[in-house]
C-alpha cells in the first residue's frame, strides 16, 4: 500500500500510486467532495478548460481537483495507454498536482461498449470545498485485475480466463483493492461508500460484489482501459453530486 500524502492547497490527501493516478483521496479536516458529471462526454483538453472554469466559479483553485473519471473510444494498447497518459499527466503538473514525482488525482479510465466517445473524454471529475463538518469525504481510484507497475500482461489475475470460475477470481482481487486503498485512506469500508461502480461487458459474479456493495452498486456497461483486461471498479462517498450541461 503506498504512503498517505498531504496536500493543504487542494484541501485533500492522496494514497500515493503510480504515474497516471493516485490510488484514492480523501477531504482534509473541514472539507467535503463534491462530483460533477457532463451531461455529454467532452473532449479531454475542452474538459480540463470546462473544469477550470467550473473550479474558479466556485472560488476553488485548480489544486482543489482530486479525481476524475474518463471515457475512451475502446481500450488502449499497452503502449497506447502510457502515451495518453503522458498528455493527461502534463497538464495535472502544470496545475501542481503532479510534483516530485507523485500525482495526487484519483483516477478512472474505462471504454464505453455502447455510443462510445470519439475521442478520450471526461466523463465526470471531484473536487474539495469548504464545509462546516468533519470532511470524511473520499474517492477511490478504478483498478482492473493487474496489480499496477507488475508485469503486463503477465500478471493479470486469471488472465484470458472469462469462465464464471475466472471472473470470481478477478472479481475477489479488485474488491480486495479496492478495501486496500479504503484502509489506506482512513479506515473506510464499503459501508461508508456512497456509490460503487463496476465496469465490465461480462457476466460478473453480481453477489459476490453486491454482498459488500450493497445498495450503493451500479453497473456500467465498459471495459477497462487496457486490452486484455475485463473488470473493473472504483466508488465514493461525496456530499453533492452535480450534473452539467
Amino acid at each position: 500500500m503506498g504512503a498517505l500524502h498531504r496536500l493543504g492547497e487542494g484541501s485533500f490527501a492522496f494514497l500515493e500510486g503510480v504515474f497516471p493516478y493516485s490510488q484514492g483521496v480523501v477531504a482534509l479536516e473541514g472539507y467535503a467532495i463534491e462530483r460533477a458529471c457532463f451531461a455529454r462526454p467532452v473532449p479531454v483538453a475542452e474538459g480540463f478548460r470546462r473544469i477550470a472554469a467550473h473550479l474558479e466559479g466556485w472560488g476553488r483553485p485548480k489544486a482543489a481537483l482530486c479525481a476524475c473519471e474518463l471515457r475512451s473510444p475502446k481500450p488502449f494498447s499497452f503502449a497506447g495507454f502510457a502515451e495518453f497518459n503522458r498528455g493527461y499527466v502534463a497538464v495535472l503538473e502544470q496545475w501542481g498536482l503532479y510534483r516530485d514525482g507523485r500525482n495526487a488525482v484519483a483516477r478512472s479510465n474505462v471504454a464505453p461498449e455502447v455510443d462510445p466517445p470519439a475521442d478520450p473524454s471526461f466523463h465526470a471529475f471531484s473536487y474539495t470545498v469548504p464545509a462546516a463538518r468533519a470532511g470524511r469525504d473520499f474517492v477511490v481510484a478504478g483498478s482492473g485485475e493487474w496489480p499496477e507497475g507488475g508485469r503486463f500482461p503477465e500478471d493479470i489475475v486469471a488472465r484470458g480466463d472469462v469462465t464464471e470460475a475466472g471472473l470470481r477470481k478477478k472479481a475477489e482481487w479488485v474488491l480486495g483493492k479496492m478495501e486496500e486503498r479504503m484502509r489506506g485512506l482512513g479506515g473506510f469500508g464499503f459501508g461508508d461508500a456512497s456509490a460503487v461502480q463496476v465496469y465490465t461487458v461480462r457476466h460478473f459474479p453480481v453477489e459476490l460484489v453486491a454482498q459488500r456493495a450493497g445498495a450503493a452498486l451500479v453497473w456500467h456497461y465498459c471495459r477497462p482501459p487496457i486490452q486484455g483486461l475485463e473488470f473493473e471498479m472504483d466508488l465514493r462517498r461525496v456530499s453533492l453530486e452535480r450534473r452539467l450541461a
